[in-house]
């Protein structure tokens, strides 16, 4: 292959990762993320108010941490990488709003806004993330019980 064609596959690949992350994450499906994240990647979610820790760790904690919401939904888009050969990094933009239970009743809807910041591998399997971390850019709507968590 031409390194003009192996660079556009290696983009697509990893635009199609972020995506697989994203599709697992909203259906719930958390043993999807194994062909997402390499076995020894480290995650921090610490800026939207999560933890950090070693992938399975995070991967134990998602169904709880995330359980208390009933609908959500992760939109990514603006991905920008930076391929070097079996690495990458990545800066990809993810619009997420969340459905919140009141504690009256009812539910509402908090947006939150946020880059995720990647380190990437090609793996015999593929390209997998090896190392992902939040930046926060906005939150909207967010209740006080949450407010602590996410520095709103």
């Amino acid at each position: 292959m031409s390194p003009e064609l192996q660079a556009l596959a290696d983009r697509l690949a990893l635009q199609d990762l972020v995506i697989a992350y994203a599709n697992a994450i909203d259906r719930r499906d958390f043993d999807a993320l194994d062909h997402v994240f390499t076995a020894d990647a480290y995650i921090d979610y610490r800026a939207m108010g999560g933890i950090d820790g070693p992938y399975p760790t995070i991967k134990a904690w998602l169904p709880e941490a995330l359980g208390h919401f009933p609908g959500y939904m992760h939109l990514t888009g603006n991905a920008a990488f930076t391929i070097d050969g079996e690495t990458a990094r990545g800066r990809v933009a993810c619009f997420n709003p969340m459905v919140v239970p009141l504690p009256e009743g009812g539910h509402d809807t908090l947006f939150l806004g946020l880059w995720y910041v990647d380190d990437y591998r090609r793996t015999a399997a593929g390209w997998r993330i090896s190392r992902r971390s939040e930046e926060k850019s906005y939150d909207f709507n967010v209740p006080s019980w949450m407010k602590a968590a996410i520095g709103g």
